[in-house]
C-alpha cells in the first residue's frame, strides 16, 4: 500500500519537473506555475504580475539581479531621523518588515542626540581570502621556497590588482599555513586585502583564483622535487566572510544622572544598573545572547539592505565574532564607572558603496545619497551606530515596560488590516488600545463589539 502511495506521489511530482525552464519568458514561467502549483487559479498569476515595475527597463534591471525571476518581493522602506554620529546628522534608511524596529532606532537616536550622539571609529578595513590546497611533499621544502613563490603569486596577479592598487588597495599580506596536523596534506594561503570603497568579493576571488593557478604551475616546475610533490592540488580559492579585522567600534556615553527621566518610576541610577546587568546576562548566557544580538542585527540588516549590501555575509561574520572565544556572547557591552554610563560595541562589517547592486538598484542609490554619499568607512560607522541604537532601545524596553507593549502597539495596524477593518474602525481601535493590551483576540473582540453597536444604531 505504501509503495503504491509513493509511486502516486512520484508520478504527480514528475508532472511538475521541467527542463529548459530558465530559458522561458517570464509570462510562460508564471503560466506553468499557475497550472502546476496554484490549481489553475489565474489570480495567483495576477498577484505575481501586480508587483512588476511599471518601468519595463527598470524591471529588466531587477530581473538581472537573480535567476528565474517572475516578480518583485516588496519590503517596507523607512527612515530613522535624528541620528547624530561623530557630530554629523543623518536620517538613516532602513528596509525591514518587523514592527517597531525603525521606531525604536529613531527613538534611541533622538534620546542620544541631546547627550552627545553616537561616536564611532573604524579600527581596520582588512578583508580575507584563502586558497586551500593539498600537497604531499616535505613541509620544509615548501617553506624554504616560499619567498620565491610569494613573489611569483603577486607578479602573476598584477594585472588583476593594478586598478585596486591605484585606488589605495590591493593585496596586503600573503601567508602560507600548514594545517596537515589537522587534515593530511592540507595547506592554505591566507591572504589579506584592502578593497577601499567596494565590498570587493569579485576582486578578492579573482586574485585568489590567480594565486591557485600560479601555485599549481609553480609546483609542476620544481623538477628537483619528487614527482608526488610536484602534483599540488588546489581544492578551492574563495574569500572568507569572517573578517574579524574589518572592525568598527561605536559607543554612547553620558553622566548617569543624565539618564534621569528615561522611564517613569525608575531613577537614573536604577536604570543604569539594571541596563548594565541585562547586558552582562547577554555576555554570560548564550540563550539570551542570540536574541540580544538578533536585535542588534535588526538595525544593522535594515541599513545593509537599504544600501544593497550583503546582510547574510555580515550576519554570519557577526555571529562568528560573537563566539570568537569559544562562547557565544553579546556583541555589545556596558560599563558604569566614575559616574559615567558607557554603552559600546565592536563589530566586523565588510560593506561597499561602489560596485555591485549599490549602483544598479535605484533605491540603494537614493539611500547612499540620503546618507551624503558615504565611503565604505563612513557607512560602516552609520550601520554600526544604527545597530547599537536598536540594541539600546530594545534593552531599555525589556527592563522597563517590557518588549510587547511597544511592539504590539506597532503590530496593531497589521492585525486591523488582517481583520479587514475600515478607516473609522481603525481610528477607533487606535484610540481604544492606547491604554489597553493589544492581542489578536482583543482586537477582534473590539471590532465585533463596534460592529454590533453600529448595527444597533
Amino acid at each position: 500500500m505504501l509503495s503504491l502511495e509513493l509511486n502516486s506521489v512520484c508520478m504527480k511530482q514528475d508532472k511538475k519537473n521541467i527542463s529548459g525552464f530558465s530559458k522561458w519568458p517570464k509570462e510562460q514561467k508564471i503560466e506553468w506555475l499557475v497550472q502546476h502549483f496554484f490549481d489553475g487559479d489565474e489570480s495567483a498569476g495576477q498577484d505575481l504580475k501586480r508587483f512588476w515595475h511599471e518601468d519595463t527597463q527598470q524591471q529588466k534591471v531587477f530581473d538581472g539581479f537573480s535567476e528565474n525571476t517572475i516578480s518583485n518581493y516588496i519590503l517596507p522602506y523607512g527612515v530613522a531621523p535624528n541620528f547624530v554620529i561623530n557630530g554629523k546628522a543623518y536620517t538613516v534608511p532602513m528596509v525591514i518588515e518587523e514592527s517597531s524596529v525603525v521606531a525604536a532606532a529613531a527613538s534611541a537616536a533622538k534620546f542620544w542626540m541631546s547627550r552627545g550622539g553616537f561616536r564611532a571609529e573604524v579600527i581596520d578595513t582588512r578583508k580575507l581570502g584563502q586558497v586551500h590546497f593539498n600537497w604531499k611533499g616535505d613541509p620544509e621544502a615548501l617553506f624554504q621556497i616560499w619567498p620565491q613563490l610569494k613573489k611569483r603569486l603577486l607578479e602573476e596577479a598584477a594585472a588583476i590588482t593594478a586598478n585596486m592598487e591605484k585606488r589605495g588597495g590591493g593585496v596586503l599580506k600573503v601567508e602560507l599555513v600548514n594545517l596537515s596536523h589537522l587534515e593530511p596534506h592540507y595547506y592554505q594561503l591566507m591572504v589579506s586585502f584592502e578593497t577601499c570603497d567596494s565590498m570587493g568579493a569579485n576582486f578578492i576571488n579573482s586574485v585568489l583564483e590567480s594565486f591557485g593557478r600560479s601555485l599549481e604551475a609553480f609546483a609542476e616546475e620544481q623538477t628537483h622535487w619528487p614527482a608526488y610533490a610536484r602534483d599540488l592540488e588546489v581544492i578551492m580559492a574563495i574569500l572568507s566572510n569572517y573578517t574579524p579585522e574589518c572592525l568598527v567600534r561605536t559607543w554612547v556615553e553620558c553622566p548617569i544622572d543624565d539618564l534621569e527621566g528615561i522611564c517613569e518610576g525608575m531613577n537614573a541610577r536604577t536604570f543604569a544598573e539594571k541596563f548594565a546587568k541585562a547586558i552582562r546576562i547577554a555576555q554570560i548566557d548564550p540563550y539570551r545572547a542570540v536574541t540580544h544580538n538578533k536585535g542588534i542585527f535588526n538595525g544593522i540588516d535594515a541599513v545593509v539592505l537599504a544600501t544593497a549590501n550583503d546582510f547574510r555575509a555580515i550576519e554570519a561574520c557577526g555571529h562568528a565574532y560573537a563566539a570568537r572565544d569559544g562562547h557565544y556572547r553579546s556583541l555589545s557591552h556596558c560599563m558604569l564607572e566614575g559616574g559615567i554610563f558607557r554603552f559600546w560595541m565592536d563589530i566586523p562589517l565588510a560593506v561597499g558603496t561602489v560596485g555591485g547592486l549599490t549602483n544598479l538598484h535605484p533605491l540603494a542609490r537614493r539611500s547612499l545619497e540620503m546618507l551624503g554619499h558615504p565611503g565604505a568607512i563612513e557607512l560602516m560607522m552609520i550601520i554600526a551606530a544604527t545597530g547599537l541604537a536598536q540594541n539600546f532601545a530594545a534593552v531599555r524596553s525589556l527592563i522597563t515596560t517590557g518588549i510587547q507593549k511597544g511592539h504590539m502597539k506597532m503590530h496593531l495596524m497589521n492585525i486591523l488590516h488582517h481583520l479587514g477593518a475600515g478607516e473609522a474602525e481603525i481610528q477607533a481601535a487606535i484610540s481604544y488600545f492606547e491604554h489597553e493590551v493589544v492581542s489578536f483576540n482583543a482586537v477582534r473582540q473590539f471590532l465585533e463589539a463596534s460592529q454590533a453597536k453600529s448595527g444597533e444604531l
